[in-house]
């Protein structure tokens, strides 16, 4: 059982939900992220998003676009993030890392030696936006032989069909994205996700978590009433982007455990 599923195991049999804050490797500067990941996990984060940095996130709104570009001025790229990973898991490890980013930086590195050496350094899974799942089958292969899940994404406006075709692809969990937008782009409209996500769940028996629109602690607290898990980027990012290097730890220490009592609750 991979560590993704050992957490949403644990989870279930104690009546809770995952929260998973999503962070910007490299963000504010990379001398922090390792620190920020210990935090997160401290203070209430059952699993993490680690984003790659990448100078054309399409997926992402002006927040963690920001965030990237942050990153990139110091030269961040997916060697570095992969090294992060390697760090973190000197001290953790059994907490889900699931990275988050885009097809370019690992068609650059290669595929083949990607996987290797997430494999080695400790990553639990990879969600890659703009890799279809029509045109991904040998990466998903390879991901799931050296022990990884492959995120899919889902929207409001995937159809049946292609629920049908990621669920029977995906595995750890499934992402609903809540609307229809990049990240932090709109306030969710609870109701319709709601209704979708059980949709989904007729589908699939994969844990499924919701994000691209939790931006408080309330929205938090709604969407743990039927989803699996609890998707926070933006507002994580948001906090990390107005804190000083003083209390950068602080603010995202408050901010999860708002979360986390907001989902227990």
């Amino acid at each position: 059982m991979s560590r993704i599923q050992t957490v949403f195991s644990t989870l279930k049999a104690n009546n809770k939900k995952a929260l998973i804050p999503y962070i910007t490797a490299g963000d504010p500067h990379p001398k922090h992220t390792v620190n920020l990941l210990h935090t997160l996990v401290a203070s209430g984060a059952d699993m993490i998003e680690l984003g790659i940095p990448f100078s054309d996130p399409m997926a992402d709104g002006p927040v963690i676009q920001r965030a990237s570009e942050r990153a990139l001025v110091h030269k961040v790229g997916l060697s570095k993030v992969l090294e992060m990973v390697k760090e973190f898991r000197q001290k953790d490890d059994k907490t889900p890392i699931i990275l988050m980013g885009y097809a370019n930086p690992i068609e650059a590195m290669g595929a083949e030696k990607f996987t290797q050496e997430a494999k080695n350094v400790g990553v639990d899974g990879v969600l890659t936006v703009d890799y279809p799942p029509e045109e991904c089958k040998d990466f998903i292969t390879d991901l799931q032989a050296n022990g990884m899940d492959s995120i899919f994404l889902l929207s409001p406006t995937s159809d049946a069909t292609r629920i049908n075709l990621i669920v029977n692809q995906a595995s750890g969990f499934l992402y609903y994205v809540s609307l229809k937008g990049v990240t932090g782009a709109a306030n969710m409209d609870i109701d319709e996700v709601k209704a979708r996500v059980k949709e989904i769940r007729t589908k699939t028996k994969l844990p499924i978590g919701v994000g691209f629109g939790v931006k408080d602690a309330a929205t938090a607290k709604e969407v743990a009433a039927f989803a699996d898990a609890i998707v926070v980027g933006s507002r994580t990012v948001v906090a990390i982007e107005n804190s000083t290097e003083d209390n950068l730890l602080l603010n995202v220490k408050q901010l999860m455990q708002e979360l986390r009592v907001a989902i227990d609750s």
